[in-house]
């Protein structure tokens, strides 16, 4: 399918109550039975996972956040927040549907260059390619993006890169890693790191390691790196945006990811939940069903109630967004209440399970390594906090339900 074709069929205008019925359907129906196949992460798993591609495509299921002048779908934020509901039913329907490059397509359409479009943006949003970022190290906190101690030194025409970091996602199969680095050591602190893309078959760049993170290893969808770059040279044309303002495009990609985070983690949610209720329905213990028991009737109950204020707060935070805001508390108290709510969901779901439920034999056991893991990436739960507390302090009447 031609850039133009796919352009063409994700100009998706059906009523949104269909075009998530036809999501739900092609999750449930091609991506749930391809998991296990996917998680062998073999040669053909990878020819697996483009026939999915492919099929979304075909049906005009791809890239539907995406804006519409990428060659995307053109849904509102709202719509697209509801779509990652569905799509997160499955761990790997954002690679299947083409939104796991939201992030970056974003932040490229924001700030790359005529040039940098055409080479990096345009084959990321068609799933050409694969992206990475470079923004955590292991020798500083990565809560703290000041504390980046990645160089970029301006040499002629060309930037010269040091670099040291790690959970770079998917540097192990991606075409271009976004290096955040300093270029302007005697800037104030928000202002010395910039933002440079490279290229990972550039020399001096080294994936030095994949790096397994609770028991899970190789994936199709790309492993967390570990990776260093000695002396790397690129184009100074390779500049993300201005000069210095690394800072301000590294929030501005966080931002609006961890509220498709958010709506993902319903998905699971909602998987889990369902799993749990079928199994409390046929499992016979000590003279009846697990369902008619009171501790597992409260398990249920629990996540029910999880389930619909998690779903309530994403919403609202979506609908900020849609109103123009950069609904900075909003995206905070969703992602770390929803980090919390998806573990405690996907906790239940595997009790009610016992044994089996820490086995590969159900989704639980990879769904529960991965909630723990949420209350980390695109920030820790305590960082968030804290900017809640600031925000709220320094103006009462800023509080979402104000």
């Amino acid at each position: 399918m031609t850039n133009t074709e796919l352009r063409e069929s994700t100009q998706n205008t059906e009523p949104f109550d269909e075009l998530k019925a036809r999501v739900k359907d092609f999750i449930e129906g091609e991506v749930y039975d391809a998991e296990d196949e996917l998680d062998e992460a073999t040669d053909a798993s990878v020819a697996r996972m483009q026939q999915l591609k492919d099929e979304a495509k075909r049906r005009g299921l791809w890239a539907l956040g995406h804006p519409a002048d990428i060659g995307g779908g053109g849904r509102t934020f709202m719509e697209t927040a509801l779509l990652n509901e569905v799509i997160g039913r499955s761990y790997y329907g954002q690679n299947a549907l083409g939104t796991w490059s939201m992030q970056d397509s974003l932040m490229l359409r924001e700030n790359a260059s005529d040039e940098q479009r055409e080479r990096w943006l345009t084959p990321l949003v068609a799933a050409d390619i694969r992206s990475s970022v470079g923004l955590t190290e292991p020798d500083v906190a990565g809560s703290d993006p000041t504390l980046i101690a990645s160089t970029a030194v301006l040499d002629g025409d060309e930037w010269v890169i040091n670099a040291h970091k790690w959970f770079t996602t998917g540097a192990n199969i991606a075409a271009f890693t976004t290096i955040f680095a300093i270029t302007d050591p005697d800037a104030e602190p928000h202002s010395r790191v910039s933002a440079i893309i490279v290229p990972t078959d550039s020399s001096g760049y080294e994936v030095v390691r994949s790096v397994p993170t609770l028991g899970s290893g190789h994936s199709i969808t790309g492993d967390h790196c570990e990776i260093r770059l000695t002396n790397v040279r690129v184009p100074a044309s390779n500049l993300l945006g201005e000069r210095g303002q690394g800072f301000v495009i590294g929030q501005r990609r966080l931002g609006p990811g961890r509220i498709f985070h958010a709506m993902r983690w319903l998905g699971q949610m909602e998987r889990a939940f369902e799993i749990m209720v079928a199994r409390a329905k046929v499992r016979y213990v000590h003279g009846s069903l697990l369902i008619e028991k009171g501790q597992i009737q409260g398990m249920i109950a629990e996540s029910a109630m999880d389930i619909f204020y998690h779903r309530a707060a994403v919403i609202a935070a979506a609908e900020a967004v849609d109103r123009g805001s950069m609904a900075r508390m909003e995206i905070a108290l969703v992602k770390v209440r929803g980090a919390k709510l998806l573990h405690d969901t996907v906790d239940r779901a595997v009790q009610v399970h016992g044994a089996m439920g820490v086995t590969p034999d159900t989704p639980l056991e990879a769904m529960y390594r991965r909630a723990r893991y949420a209350r980390i990436y695109d920030g820790p739960d305590e960082v968030h906090r804290e900017s809640v507390a600031k925000m709220v302090t320094k103006d009462i009447g800023r509080v979402p339900w104000a």
